[in-house]
């Protein structure tokens, strides 16, 4: 096999922190690292690089999230031409060249991203007496979660779930700046060393702001919050901590690795951390459904544990892919209404109300997804009550996993989860858990309704490995050809292309 040729690639440093620059430098392609580790603002620099990478669209500005694990998911119908070209990654053709050039494309950034952090954590050590306050531990402590995450995300495409074999070699973990090439490592042991980088990064951002009393989870455009708010520290770099992997991200991380893992104790004792500090508010219904676009908040933004920061967002997702047409992707009318359930138990579900319009097309009529829309005053988060993010780890998937893995031990506790979850939704019917065949139809039903374009669905049906509920009632077997992503070849693997 090649070995591995590395490049540090360092973006423009826009703060992903609070949407304006933290430090005034021009972007740069290649940075000699002893130079750029001499300082602490070097490592701030670093940090918010290897994030800066992830937001952009090969990975969770798009792709990773309302892009290829969705339509996997069959949450999309195409039109006819296709113009994205997603349809043969739709049913599955996994040979086709466009599918081909999108996954080796996510594969290389993943693992840009994972050079990136591991050249951090290779220096860090090495520097601690260049740190100021908690800067130390909370840029390591990140750098380790953000290692986690990527190739957590890694295996979940290319590995199979544990649930079906946990000993066949999967991907490598990276843990080393090197040239030389890294083995792959199992399924299991893949797992354990996103376990072990998570639990240590935890134990670091114990001292995260975020866990202060006076670190309060709000809006960054309305005033009256301000003073004991997300924007309260005097340094930019310690603010709008959601943003970034922070302690209670963590937290929730390690409960989706796991229950993914299949220890439900332990993503229990992560889900009711984050559930008992009540750090998170619910979303106000005024909010949600307010008229005017500077008052609405459609995302839920106050329920976010992390969040990926997409400067270009407003113009990728609803100028590319959302849009009012049928060149667009979109859903059929019936099909959101069936996956609201709008005609039951859902018929007051906010969610179908506010993220999907109803469009003509000749004779019908479609839902266009309106999840993301931003009003017209452009990029500025002032056009909305909040920034432009995309979800990455929220309150409610937290919930799902505490009534999941509460189940067997507490059923009612687990129910009164989802409906705690369902309440704030605009659903006031009690849910039906009564055996484990109906909670598992339920939480399904739950990820696809609140994280719809969000790229978690697809990994919950892996997950569980249960077919994929495709469109007008349609299913699609659980097939390991279509759950494991086929991995690149040697050259791409290993960083020569």
């Amino acid at each position: 096999m090649k070995k591995l040729t590395i490049v540090l690639i360092l973006f423009t440093a826009l703060s992903t922190l609070s949407c304006s620059k933290w430090l005034d430098i021009q972007p740069e392609s290649e940075i000699d690292k002893s130079v750029l580790f001499a300082t602490e603002d070097g490592f701030k620099e670093a940090l918010i690089g290897v994030y800066t990478r992830c937001a952009k669209d090969d990975l969770y500005g798009k792709e990773l999230t309302i892009g290829t694990p969705e339509v996997l998911a069959q949450n999309y119908a195409l039109s006819s031409n296709d113009p994205l070209r997603y349809q043969q990654t739709k049913l599955f053709k996994y040979n086709d060249g466009n599918f081909i050039g999108r996954k080796d494309n996510i594969w290389k950034g993943l693992y840009n991203g994972i050079v990136n952090a591991n050249l951090i954590l290779t220096e860090i050590d090495q520097k601690k007496q260049l740190f100021t306050g908690s800067n130390y531990q909370l840029i390591k402590g990140e750098s380790l979660a953000l290692r986690a995450y990527l190739h957590f995300d890694a295996l979940r495409l290319f590995g199979p779930a544990p649930v079906v074999n946990d000993k066949i070699e999967a991907i490598p973990y990276v843990t080393s700046y090197s040239n030389k090439s890294t083995k792959l490592s199992t399924v299991s042991q893949v797992l354990d060393s996103v376990v072990r980088d998570l639990e240590e990064a935890k134990e670091l951002l114990k001292v995260d702001p975020i866990r202060l009393k006076s670190y309060v989870v709000g809006y960054p455009t309305v005033g009256d919050t301000l003073k004991n708010s997300e924007l309260q520290d005097k340094s930019l770099f310690l603010q709008n901590r959601r943003h970034r992997l922070n302690y209670y991200a963590v937290c929730g991380l390690l409960a989706r690795t796991y229950l993914y893992k299949g220890d439900k104790i332990k993503a229990l004792l992560n889900a009711r951390e984050v559930i008992d500090v009540k750090k998170f508010p619910w979303t106000n219904a005024t909010d949600f459904l307010a008229v005017d676009a500077d008052k609405k908040d459609r995302i839920f933004y106050k329920e976010l544990l992390f969040a990926w920061y997409i400067p270009a967002m407003n113009s990728t997702y609803n100028n590319d892919w959302f849009q009012d047409n049928n060149s667009a992707i979109y859903l059929d009318q019936d099909e959101a209404k069936t996956i609201y359930e709008v005609a039951g138990a859902g018929g007051g579900d906010m969610r179908y109300t506010q993220w999907f319009g109803t469009v003509s097309v000749g004779n019908s009529f479609i839902s266009s997804i309106h999840k993301y829309r931003r009003n017209t005053l452009g990029d500025s988060f002032a056009a909305n009550l909040h920034y432009l993010v995309a979800p990455a780890i929220r309150l409610t998937e937290i919930y799902y996993i505490a009534a999941e893995c509460s189940y067997e031990t507490a059923p009612a506790q687990a129910a009164a989860w989802l409906d705690e979850v369902r309440e704030h939704r605009g659903i006031g019917q009690k849910v039906d858990i009564s055996t484990y065949a109906k909670l598992q139809s339920e939480l399904l039903k739950e990820y696809r309704k609140e994280m719809f374009a969000e790229g978690q669905l697809f990994f919950a049906y892996k997950r569980l490995n249960v077919p994929i509920v495709g469109q007008q009632g349609t299913t699609i077997p659980a097939n390991q050809q279509i759950y494991v992503w086929p991995l690149p070849d040697d050259e791409i693997i290993y960083g020569q292309r």
